[in-house]
Order: structure tokens, then sequence, then C-alpha cells
């Protein structure tokens, strides 16, 4: 089942010429969710070929940079003729500005927008075999942060063992492998342990949006796959991280160290690493000894099972 990100906008605070503001796409299995949605998002899924059939936006806080595309991207559906409705989930105490934005250009939309206030702890979203929760972050207004999280999968069926205990290939191997027991001809009763192994973990992707350093999304991004995690500034610039409620690329090392997650992508890069940003990288690599991916806008990801 494929699992794909892309990232429409990896800049922090203002676009540059290499960077937009910030968003992200996720992909699962043909089902399109859309976390935050900065200026010019809809030309960054044309041109990076995202597709528009998004069916829920999640925004981590309501600061320009996350979300002056709503207006542009939604009124551009409506060109399109969707009908299809749309749930924009945003932290408690923000759905005003959100329904303003929504508005902004005045007229009705032809399709249904809902715009749901979601608090830290919460399930945003239920899809089918995942959901998207929220968690609490550390920035300088109401924000949160999300996390996919997929359902355990089946055991693995093990078919060497079900031939060996007699069980006829078939319709009985699908039986097992759903958890029911088989009896054979001769009476005796294959139960589903005897050839299905434990369960195995879906796969949990993590976006904090902006954030300083937190306890709360470490514990969001215990055993991650891939914890995307605000990276504004390298060490330089720590103290006018901690001054705005951002992360330096190895505090955001320092959470994926802790949080045990498999991948680490730095994003919400500040303007002023606009030249070059491969410092943030560099200094990422030396706190966590997983994978480190500087973001940039098109990059796209595929979030294999770890199995």
């Amino acid at each position: 089942m494929t699992l794909r990100v892309t990232f429409l906008g990896t800049s922090g605070a203002v676009p540059t010429t290499e960077r937009n503001p910030s968003a992200v796409f996720v992909n699962r299995e043909g089902e399109e969710l859309l976390f935050d949605c900065g200026e010019g998002t809809q030309r960054q899924m044309m041109r990076y070929g995202t597709g528009f059939s998004v069916s829920a936006i999640f925004l981590s806080h309501v600061h320009g940079d996350h979300v002056y595309g709503l207006p542009g991207l939604l009124q551009t559906w409506g060109f399109q003729g969707r009908d299809d409705p749309l749930t924009i989930h945003t932290p408690v105490g923000t759905r005003a500005d959100v329904v303003s934005l929504v508005t902004a250009c005045g007229g009705d939309l032809q399709y249904p927008v809902h715009v749901a206030e979601v608090r830290p702890g919460e399930t945003a979203h239920k899809g089918d075999g995942y959901v998207v929760s929220t968690f609490e972050t550390a920035h300088r207004t109401r924000s949160v942060g999300y996390a996919l999280v997929e359902a355990d999968r089946k055991g693995r069926f093990y078919r060497e063992t079900a031939e060996r205990l007699g069980v006829p290939v078939g319709p009985a191997f699908s039986r097992l492998h759903g958890g029911e027991p088989v009896e054979l001809d001769d009476g005796t009763v294959v139960e589903p342990e005897q050839v299905v192994g434990p369960p195995r973990p879906g796969r949990r992707v993590v976006y904090t949006g902006d954030t300083g350093p937190a306890d709360s999304v470490v514990e969001a991004a215990e055993g991650a796959d891939l914890l995307i995690h605000d990276a504004t500034f390298a060490d330089e610039a720590a103290e006018r991280a901690r001054e705005t409620g951002h992360s330096t690329a190895r505090e955001a090392a320092e959470v994926a160290t802790r949080a045990g997650a498999e991948r680490l992508v730095l994003t919400h890069v500040s303007p002023r690493y606009a030249g070059d940003a491969s410092v943030l990288e560099s200094e990422a690599r030396e706190a966590f000894d997983g994978e480190v991916v500087l973001a940039r806008d098109g990059l796209e990801i595929a979030v294999p099972y770890r199995d």
C-alpha cells in the first residue's frame, strides 16, 4: 500500500526563489491530504503533479505562511466544479480566522466546506485503516502537530507451516489469515496462531508544523517512520529559535533520537539560509544516527513498511 509525502513548500516565514511557504501533501493509496497551505500552494500542486483531490486540510496554526494559500486553492476548486465536501482542521480558537480566509473572495463556494477546531490529543480524522491525531506543539500561538497513524496489519501467513499441517490450498488459507480456525477432513482443528505471525505495525508519519523542541512531540513521534520537524535555524541562531518558538536542526535531530524515529526531514528553513542550507543537515547528522533529509520543494518521499 503506497504512502507518499510531497513537499510543496519548505521555507520559513516568507518565500524565496527556491522555496515556497509551508505545505506538505500526503497520498495514501489514492487518498490525498494536505498539511498547511502557504501562499502559492495550488501552483506547487500543479508544478509537482500531486493532483487536486484533497479530502481534508490540516492546519498547524494560522500564521500567514501556513494559511495564505487557502483562498486561492478553494476558489480554484470551485472553478473546477468540485462538489466533494472538504474539512479544514485548525487549532481550537482559530476557526473564525479560517472562516474569514475561506470567504475572503466573497460569494459562496459550490461545495461544502466544514472548518473543525481540534485540540491536542484528539483524533482529527479517521480514514480507511488509519487516523490523523493531534498533539501539542511549542509555538508562540495556538498550534498543534499531526500524526498519521496506520492500524496494525495482519501477521505474516506461514504457508509452508499450513501445508505441513494439512491445510488445503485455497479459501482455508484466507480464513486462517483472517483469524478463523479451520477444521480438516480428519477432524483436526488448525488455529490461526499456528500459521499466522503476530500483528505487524502500520506506518507513522508525524508533521510538527512550527515548534520548539517539546516532550509532547517526542511522545507523538515515538517509533515514527517519518518525522517532519521544524528546523528553521542553525546553531548560530539558537537564541532566535527560542525567541520565535522554532527549533534548530540539531534540536530537531535530538527530538528524533529521543523518539526513536526512522527518518527525519528538516523543513521550514529560514530565508537566511537561502544561498546554502547544508549547515542544517550537517548539524542534524551530528545528533541523529538515522536518515536525515533536508527538505526542498518538490521532494517526494515514499514511506515503506519497515518489514
